[in-house]
């Protein structure tokens, strides 16, 4: 990494700076994955922090280093909940006034938490439909108002920050090898990276992305931070459209690997993770142990933390998770079915066509004037993702003329 780089970031300090503010939180072993991978998997809790996420180490941090003049016009950010939580706690420690800009589409529970952690110092303004929208908004209203920015990841003040979770890993396992770390905008991985290389340079870091939002992913495949033309924003807390500046930097020299997850096996990661463990993550806060099993075969026999980086799950996201879940898993399946001109079809589909361990989770007729005969939505949920092939042949044995929903996206999305 660029010396200057390097002077810029003093993550000791930083660690003093919020430690009375920010909770210390547990690096816990974990037996079921340690055995599962042939390892030692430890999970570093931010989902216990304060404000359930990271984000208040990096805000409080630089926040904290405001003037008096600064202070008093108020600071302002941009973000999809954690950050502006984590601002919105660090406005009501120092009594100042903040504006925090949230996209529309930010879950109710979040905005609830942030004004909650805010207690009166902090206006909540919901706009656009990315944080990328949000940000511009943000940004020119700033400007406009002479008050100080707090970036959610691209300044250096906010890597130190979020690098004293590196610090901490480092005081309760000072031997780790392997480090899996969530990526958005490059904020989390660049201050905690950094702080674990400078300290152990044979550590192996791997930044875990969205499948739908590849930002970083991008932005070292191209040699420079672009910006996506669309993502998936399911991973609220992971999905940006471009990186930061100095987080690309810092990235492209510290990290070993990159890894992408896709959303459904994140929603199944979140469900193991509450079944198995009763540990509450958000999508962005299952990103490293949803990366496990893509990198099972160079962790074995290793250290490994897995960094579980929030815990804001709105619980009316639950249904939708699971159905994400089970659609990656194979496990839920979508159709068409034209039901054949003959009396019994639908009997003859129930009786004959479905297996023992299948059910029918949805049943609309598409034509409402068309109910004998005419096409319907039909949702069945497997059993076990291996009985797929055998429903299908039944389909087709008994004459029922299907569309295959799952394979084909627009169809999907215009009828599911």
């Amino acid at each position: 990494m660029e010396t200057d780089t390097k002077s810029q970031l003093d993550f000791e300090a930083a660690y003093q700076r919020i430690k009375d503010v920010v909770k210390r939180t547990p690096l816990q072993y974990n037996a079921g994955l340690s055995a599962k991978y042939e390892c030692e998997v430890y999970l570093k809790r931010e989902d216990l922090q304060v404000v359930r996420s990271y984000k208040l180490r990096g805000a409080y941090n630089m926040i904290s280093q405001l003037n008096d003049d600064e202070l008093s016009r108020g600071v302002v950010c941009a973000s999809a909940g954690n950050h502006a939580q984590g601002v919105a706690f660090s406005c009501n420690k120092k009594n100042i006034k903040g504006v925090i800009f949230m996209p529309e589409i930010t879950p109710k529970q979040k905005v609830k938490q942030t004004a909650m952690f805010g207690n009166g110092n902090i206006e909540i303004v919901l706009t656009g439909d990315t944080f990328d929208d949000c940000l511009a908004e943000a940004l020119a209203y700033t400007e406009k108002n002479q008050m100080t920015f707090i970036p959610p990841f691209d300044d250096y003040r906010v890597i130190e920050g979020q690098g004293t979770v590196g610090v901490e890993i480092l005081q309760d396992l000072p031997d780790v090898e392997v480090a899996i770390m969530p990526i958005g905008g490059g904020g989390f991985a660049s201050g905690t990276g950094t702080y674990l290389k400078n300290n152990n340079p044979d550590i192996h870091l791997i930044g875990v992305e969205p499948e739908g939002a590849p930002s970083m992913l991008g932005a070292i495949n191209h040699g420079k931070p672009i910006t996506l033309d669309e993502i998936d924003r399911f991973v609220d807390g992971a999905a940006v459209k471009r990186v930061g500046a100095l987080t690309y930097n810092i990235c492209k020299e510290i990290l070993n690997d990159m890894l992408l997850v896709p959303e459904g096996k994140i929603c199944t990661t979140i469900l193991k993770l509450y079944n198995e463990d009763a540990i509450v993550v958000e999508p962005a806060g299952a990103l490293s142990v949803a990366a496990l099993d893509a990198c099972k075969e160079q962790i074995k026999g290793k250290k490994v933390v897995c960094i579980i980086s929030g815990g804001n799950n709105d619980i009316a996201r639950m249904q939708e998770i699971k159905e994400k879940s089970l659609l990656y898993e194979g496990l839920k399946h979508y159709f068409i079915v034209r039901f054949p001109q003959r009396p019994g079809a639908l009997k003859l589909f129930v009786n004959s066509v479905l297996g023992p361990g299948d059910d029918i989770t949805r049943f609309e007729f598409i034509k409402k004037n068309e109910k004998e005969n005419g096409p319907a939505l039909v949702g069945i949920e497997l059993k076990n993702a291996e009985d797929y092939p055998a429903l299908l042949q039944r389909m087709h044995a008994h004459r029922f003329n299907v569309i295959e929903l799952n394979k084909d996206q627009t169809l999907f999305e215009y009828l599911v």
